[in-house]
């Protein structure tokens, strides 16, 4: 009887925001088109029918790119750069908005093809998923002289039925195991399907650089460069013992399992979520004198998009915390917990501001979130723990997760906790003596 070979398979779509848009936007296709822009970068229908777009070329602003199509990626343009160094690169490139609603629309449609060719799938995010397809009906069968022809074949039945449903390209690696699988997805993108097996490591893995693996970071790449490894053949032909050495006991004896090609990972088709948070990036740093009535009320906004998203998911949270990014880019988190859990906009909102207390804020803002943690699914006695911990915090609570608030509701509540914003208390400490801190008011 023949053994049971395992098939994992690693999808990711092909430069998906990009891609999302130029289904709304196919004159655009084939042109740099960087996507990461504001509301003012909407395109603007003309009389002819036709639309202008906006360029890169007089951008100003503090935002990044959130993808790039591969045209743009010509250029040096990829996702994480500041659309200012993009816009150096490539300044006649296509500035668009992001749409999330959108992307969220095709990821959930993606997964919906997927599924139904091979329903053990593990979400690893908007773009990309790992799929179990060794008992997928054909998946060990060879065609003719392929002996992988019959998971070959499921791979392109998927990557066609992603294709047919959405109108969007992916790319596909199929391999024994998800971290083999991952950088398979690489090698023939876009619009490519890799199988690979344990044999086939010597000549396709190998020559690849260390960062190809997924787990080797920047710090770990300089030291491995440090040390003369940049290739994963040469971490291969390390001695474990060599690794262990120089990266720990754990870090060690992974990397030298990761570059001999194993990973005994399974499939996980659900986890739970560890927090829940947003954020947001400043299209200018703000300053929380100058700025403070902005400020306060991104602050505010911010809570009540966290406690709407628990709310809706049904999850409750203990640790309250808040990250901040300066113009320096120096990073700042501060968190506390609660007495109990809770998923209340405005105790999340108090409990935020007392964070934010405790960081130093003579610097300019680029960026703002508040996060819940430390997640649960409400209980029975949750209702009475959100009432103590309302007190504790003097606050009263809202209507319970599962009640939804009016746009009229929200804007009370909002303007309700304006007067307690922790930037009025570290405004008024930080104006020059003999200044008021400015409030926002207009004369």
């Amino acid at each position: 009887m023949t053994a049971v070979r395992r098939w994992i398979a690693h999808l990711d779509m092909d430069a998906f925001y990009a891609s999302v848009e130029l289904l709304r936007y196919p004159e655009l296709k084939g042109l740099p088109v960087v996507i990461g822009g504001g509301r003012r970068h909407q395109p603007e229908l003309q009389a002819d029918g036709t639309r202008q777009f906006a360029t890169l070329r007089h951008y100003a602003g503090r935002g990044v790119v959130t993808t790039a199509t591969y045209a743009a990626r010509d250029y040096g343009v990829h996702s994480g750069m500041g659309l200012m160094k993009a816009a150096q690169r490539a300044p006649d490139a296509i500035l668009l908005p992001t749409d999330f609603e959108a992307y969220r629309h095709y990821s959930r449609l993606f997964k919906q093809a997927v599924a139904e060719v091979a329903p053990v799938i593990e979400d690893r995010g908007i773009d990309e998923i790992y799929i179990d397809l060794t008992e997928v009906p054909g998946a060990q069968e060879a065609v003719g002289h392929d002996a992988w022809g019959g998971v070959r074949a499921v791979a392109q039945e998927i990557r066609n039925n992603v294709k047919r449903t959405t109108g969007l390209t992916c790319s596909i690696g199929v391999t024994p195991n998800k971290l083999l699988s991952k950088i398979a997805s690489e090698l023939d993108k876009p619009d490519g399907l890799t199988v690979l097996t344990a044999d086939d490591i010597p000549a396709r893995i190998w020559p690849l650089k260390v960062r190809s693996i997924n787990g080797i970071g920047p710090k770990a790449n300089a030291k491995l460069k440090a040390l003369g490894i940049e290739t994963i053949g040469q971490l291969a032909e390390c001695d474990v013992a060599w690794l262990v050495e120089h990266f720990g006991r754990s870090y060690g004896a992974w990397l030298y399992r990761a570059s001999h090609g194993i990973d005994e990972r399974p499939v996980v088709t659900y986890s739970e979520p560890v927090s829940m948070s947003r954020e947001t990036t400043f299209e200018r740093d703000l300053h929380a004198v100058r700025d403070r009535a902005t400020l306060s009320a991104i602050f505010t906004d911010l809570a009540h998009r966290v406690a709407d998203d628990l709310q809706r998911k049904r999850w409750v949270g203990r640790t309250i915390g808040i990250k901040l990014r300066f113009e320096d880019f120096k990073t700042v988190t501060r968190d506390l917990t609660l007495p109990a859990p809770t998923a209340d906009a405005q105790l999340i909102r108090q409990a935020a501001g007392q964070c934010l207390k405790r960081v130093d804020l003579s610097r300019r803002l680029r960026l703002l979130g508040v996060r819940v943690g430390s997640l649960s699914r409400p209980g029975a006695g949750d209702a009475v723990s959100l009432a103590g911990a309302a007190a504790k915090a003097g606050a009263t609570p809202a209507a319970a997760p599962s009640a939804r608030r009016s746009r009229a509701q929200l804007a009370a509540e909002r303007a309700a906790l304006e007067p307690e914003l922790p930037f009025d208390d570290q405004a008024a400490e930080a104006a020059p003596a003999g200044q008021p801190a400015h409030d926002g008011s207009r004369a």
